[in-house]
């Protein structure tokens, strides 16, 4: 984890020496072990040092070539290292001698613009041409490091790891971007370019661009092939394989000059990083892999200790924790903020606050964690939709008593949110011999008569449909655009004040990009889907400023793209099986998971510790958010409905929804993240 930095005068000015300096100064949590700039007329470059990796020991960047034609400057591990170095020819030179940062200009060197298709890792990086007077940026895979930044066309370029080093420049407007606000308030992220402020933009995830004097050329150079599938002999197979691409995710994270330290929650993901983590360090007869875990004293339903003992006890590893309960989500904000440039969306962001606080009082530099192990491997629920779909109604309930067994879900409830939409479309398109083997199945496992089943679920929606299609036929009267506009109304979100909604046209913007109202009918597009999601770019940069607050690189194995194309290509059966999600992974780590963590369904919900903390602990910060600062919201918020929400959440019977304090929570955090930051409206 490093700092970058740079300024391009598009007008050919040349770059102020002390503009970069002040960028690199303001992202000092980054690197404390170096800082310097490159400046050559109208082009500046600038870094900050974190050494982690051991060639990272002998780096200094920005980083020239022997002829000066290329600059670096880069925040990059690069894990394909081996490959690399073979394919450009690196003579002579030993490999624990070859930088990060010089594979990466070598590999542009090599293959110019199309250098990041051939590397793996997390980077992000930009590169000055001097020959062709352009600068070359890119961003890895997933957006694991960030990359902010402004342009003027015909005046300035300037890009950085953080928001706040483009706010050291003059030229940059502190301007709050209302539609950012609306799409926070609608949580709807999946705009991946925009951020919080007009006119600073981000680079997205598995893009590069060329910037020069006649302006930006943005391209996507990988993304995530939605038809490839992998067929192999057996569920042996699969595991084996998937336990070798596991084992190498984490292994090329190990890569370090110093201790590292796993975030161990209990969980599947965490656990399965950390005994592999703990395998390899053994086999390099290494210090034992150290590992922080969040517990919980008071708030005892939220406690996961039984099963991070299970993975403790199996030796190998040096143990530290943090109590969970003790603050609130609202606590220490007035230092969160110092360095978090944008509103925190979801409310656990306490938690990698907790752990890395702790993480760099034990001198600590690299962490660990099983960061969205979930859809990285899937728990494949939706297998159930495919095999509705495909009249297989045998197999869907044998999955979803499952299923239901497991995960503590009521049959009936898997049935109507998987299965009753596709049964009842099989009576519409005249599928009967899959409706009528569908009645026999939901008459044996839920009851009811099989009468009924045919009458309500099959002649009735058939009718409708009959009805609707001849009306249509009979009608030759289009419905105006502003009938079609009217029915819209998915902005109808009690939080949001309608006329901001109406002035940023929240509902066409809605329409327009919030994939999650498009329901995937396969396992594999859904999949596919969860991960490329915006809220995964956006989430992953918060977490590498949790981390960067603390000077410490967050490292996560479940991002790798290796693992990811691996998993998102198997068959269904491999992510749902006989109840348990994520199957290929339970069968992979045989022997390396503790038996008890291996075969756990759910984890703990933590909602009763967000409640506590958010409603009890910070109650004082709470009650002055809500009787003296919301009231500043009131152009973008329903204050009404916020009042009422915060009233039926401090009653005694706690009568709020849970749409309703999520809402009291946005609002709370987007004025206090306001005002802190002093942003002009």
């Amino acid at each position: 984890m490093s700092g970058i930095v740079g300024i391009y005068n598009l007008n050919g000015a040349d770059v102020d020496r002390k503009d970069l300096g002040k960028m690199v100064d303001i992202l000092a949590h980054r690197g404390y072990d170096g800082a310097d700039i490159w400046a050559e007329s109208s082009i500046g470059l600038g870094h900050r040092m974190l050494w982690t990796t051991p060639e990272s020991l002998l780096e200094k960047l920005p980083f020239s070539d022997e002829k000066c034609e290329f600059v670096i400057t880069s925040d990059a591990r690069i894990d394909n290292r081996e490959e690399l170095i073979d394919a450009l020819q690196f003579n002579n030179c030993p490999p624990e001698k070859i930088t990060d940062s010089e594979l990466i200009l070598a590999a542009y060197k090599k293959w110019g613009n199309s250098c990041p298709e051939q590397m793996l890792g997390d980077f992000a990086f930009a590169i000055w041409d001097k020959r062709n007077q352009s600068l070359f940026c890119a961003r890895d895979h997933f957006g694991v490091k960030p990359f902010y930044y402004h342009h003027k066309p015909d005046s300035i370029f300037a890009f950085s790891s953080e928001i706040k080093a483009l706010f050291e420049l003059k030229q940059v407007p502190r301007c709050l971007n209302e539609v950012r606000m609306g799409d926070y308030l609608a949580l709807m992220m999946e705009d991946r370019v925009i951020t919080s402020y007009q006119d600073i933009l981000r680079l997205p995830p598995a893009h590069s661009m060329v910037v020069n004097q006649q302006g930006i050329q943005l391209w996507s150079y990988w993304s995530l092939d939605p038809n490839r599938e992998i067929k192999l002999a057996s569920n042996e197979a699969y595991a084996l394989e998937f336990k070798r691409i596991f084992t190498e995710a984490v292994r090329c994270r190990l890569r370090s000059a110093f201790p590292i330290i796993s975030h161990l929650s209990g969980g599947l993901d965490s656990s399965a990083v950390t005994c592999i983590a703990r395998s390899i360090l053994r086999e390099k007869k290494k210090t034992p892999l150290h590992t922080i875990s969040t517990i919980y004293d008071k708030i005892k339903e939220c406690d996961e200790r039984e099963y991070m003992n299970a993975v403790i006890e199996q030796g190998g590893l040096a143990p530290h924790f943090v109590h969970g309960d003790e603050i609130g989500p609202l606590s220490n904000l007035d230092m969160i903020f110092q360095y978090e440039d944008e509103a925190l969306l979801g409310p656990s962001h306490f938690y990698p606050w907790l752990v890395n606080r702790e993480t760099k009082k034990l001198g600590m530099r690299i962490a660990l964690d099983g960061f969205d192990g979930d859809s990285t491997v899937s728990h494949g629920i939706t297998r159930l939709t495919e095999l509705a779909l495909q009249g297989k109604w045998k197999i869907f309930f044998k999955e979803a008593k499952a299923v239901s067994s497991n995960y503590s879900v009521s049959l009936i409830d898997l049935f109507r949110g998987y299965g009753l939409l596709y049964f009842r479309q099989q009576a519409i398109k005249f599928q009967w011999l899959k409706f009528l083997i569908a009645v026999q199945q939901i008459h044996n496992h839920l009851g009811g008569s099989r009468k009924q089943l045919i009458i309500y679920h099959g002649l009735k929606p058939l009718w409708a449909e009959f009805k609707k299609l001849f009306t249509n036929f009979l009608s030759t009267k289009r419905p105006s655009k502003q009938t079609q506009i009217s029915q819209s109304n998915v902005s109808q979100i009690p939080i949001i004040n309608c006329d901001f909604s109406k002035k940023i046209c929240l509902d066409e913007r809605i329409q327009m990009m919030d994939t999650s109202k498009q329901k995937p009918l396969t396992l594999r597009e859904e999949h596919r889907q969860n991960l490329t999601q915006g809220v995964m770019a956006y989430t992953l940069e918060q977490m590498d400023q949790y981390a960067a607050m603390f000077s410490l690189e967050a490292r996560h194995p479940f991002m790798d793209k290796r693992l990811i194309e691996f998993c998102v290509a198997l068959p269904a059966e491999q992510k749902l099986f006989n109840g348990y999600g994520r199957m290929v992974m339970r069968r992979a780590l045989e022997g390396i998971l503790p038996e008890k963590v291996q075969w756990r369904g759910g984890k703990a919900d933590m909602s009763a510790n967000f409640d506590d903390g958010f409603i009890n602990r910070n109650h004082q910060i709470l009650d002055d958010v809500m009787s003296n600062k919301i009231q500043n919201m009131y152009k973008y918020v329903n204050i009404d409905f916020l009042q009422n929400a915060y009233q039926r959440l401090i009653s005694s019977e706690n009568q709020a929804q849970d749409e309703e304090c999520t809402a009291v929570w946005q609002a709370v955090i987007l004025a206090l993240w306001m005002e802190y930051k002093q942003i002009n409206q």
